[in-house]
This record gives C-alpha cells, sequence and structure tokens, in this order.
C-alpha cells in the first residue's frame, strides 16, 4: 500500500522555522524525483521546491528561495522541507509529492497545516 505520510506543521511565529517531514511507503523511494507543492485558502496549489530521485537536482519557487531547503534521505524512504524565516503568507496547507515521469506515476500525501502568525 502506498503511503506518504507528512508531519512537522504547526503553528509559528513570523521569523520561525520549521521542518517538515514525508515518509514514504510501499513503493521505492529513491526512483521517484520528490517535491513539497503549497495550498493556501482560496489558492491554486503551487510548487514550493522539488529534488531529483538522487538528490542532484534541486528547485525552488521564488518564494522560496534563501529561506527553504529541500532534501532526502533515500536509506530512510523519507524526505523533508526546513523552513527559515517564515513569513505570514507561507501559511497553506503543504502536501508531499512524488513522481516518477519514466512510468507516469506520481503519488500525493494528505497534507499538513502550517499557520504563520503572531
Amino acid at each position: 500500500q502506498v503511503q506518504l505520510v507528512e508531519s512537522g506543521g504547526g503553528l509559528v511565529h513570523p521569523g520561525g522555522s520549521l521542518r517538515l517531514s514525508c515518509a514514504a511507503s510501499g513503493f521505492t523511494f529513491s526512483s521517484y524525483a520528490m517535491s513539497w507543492y503549497r495550498q493556501a485558502p482560496g489558492k491554486q496549489r503551487e510548487l514550493v521546491a522539488r529534488i531529483s530521485s538522487t538528490g542532484g537536482n534541486i528547485n525552488y519557487a521564488e518564494s522560496a528561495k534563501g529561506r527553504f531547503t529541500i532534501s532526502r534521505d533515500n536509506a530512510k524512504n523519507t524526505g523533508y522541507l526546513q523552513m527559515n524565516s517564515l513569513k505570514p503568507e507561507d501559511t497553506a496547507v503543504y502536501y508531499c509529492n512524488v513522481k516518477r515521469v519514466a512510468i507516469i506515476r506520481e503519488y500525493w500525501g494528505q497534507g499538513t497545516q502550517v499557520t504563520v502568525s503572531s
């Protein structure tokens, strides 16, 4: 059974930090690129960051550059998103996504709420 389970969300003050985790099971995590998306109320889901299956290629949305760091540990079947200098506009549900283009397959996690507020 394929599972992606996010954790690490919560309420944080502006300027604070959070580390999101995405625990994968039921498939070969190391064969999939991993991304973090977010969706704020009333807005479309947007890409935050993407990392290749080996971790050798990383891309960030402009809003995440310099503040967020995506990483993965294939030995632990887990991906991460370190978020620093958080702003109220970072408030959203954050989703983990994995994709393997060669076989046209992708999976989503259930999401974890991040709220940045004073």
